[in-house]
């Protein structure tokens, strides 16, 4: 009998740790982890990322707030949670993003839902959207076309995380409800290419 893989094999590994500062007790992951409280860890407090891009959730399932946890080392929840505005010290599940190619990211994000109204196709980094030509502070629904992509709330790369794939949803995001279980606005004015 084959053996299937529900994700296919990349270079990826994380260490995480119990403890801020890359103390206390450690795993090392090349796949998934659903819930960190199932491998003996009440939450995650640093992490190091030694391969591929990752994305990190504030509750166990893949849920909750979004962190983007690319090549690097994470000493505490500012690290990760950037300028986020949020006080979110907790993630407890994350995940390799598969479809991170940085050279190759193209994006088209659409004034309206359901891929209505006017549209814009983007293949580099926008610290601020409305600085670049995009009219309002709102994206109605985007469609990633090859890629991996994080969306943030304000400009600067600021405030909640949004991590869009071109190998979820087919592309395709039709209303911000899609974009993660914490999305509840339109509301998305930078945006940057993830780096693998």
């Amino acid at each position: 009998m084959a053996l299937t893989n529900p994700m296919p094999m990349g270079p990826w590994k994380i260490t995480v740790y119990d403890q801020e500062y890359f103390q206390g007790r450690r795993m090392e992951f090349t796949a998934s982890c659903q819930n960190i409280m199932e491998c003996g860890m009440d939450n995650i407090r640093s992490v190091k990322v030694e391969c591929g891009a990752w994305v990190g959730y504030e509750h166990s399932s893949f849920c909750g707030q979004q962190f983007i946890l690319e090549r690097g080392d994470y000493p505490r929840w500012e690290a990760w949670s950037g300028n986020n505005a949020y006080h979110i010290e907790r993630m407890m599940s994350f995940r390799p993003i598969c479809s991170a190619t940085h050279k190759d990211s193209k994006i088209m994000v659409f004034e309206g839902e359901n891929f209505m109204g006017r549209q814009w196709e983007m293949c580099d980094d926008y610290p601020s959207l409305q600085a670049m030509g995009w009219f309002n502070n709102e994206i109605g629904s985007m469609q990633i076309q090859s890629g991996a992509w994080v969306c943030y709330q304000y400009p600067g790369y600021r405030g909640y995380q949004y991590i869009m794939e071109c190998d979820r949803h087919g592309g395709e995001y039709k209303h911000y409800r899609e974009w993660g279980t914490h999305a509840q606005t339109f509301q998305i004015q930078s945006i940057r290419r993830i780096q693998q």
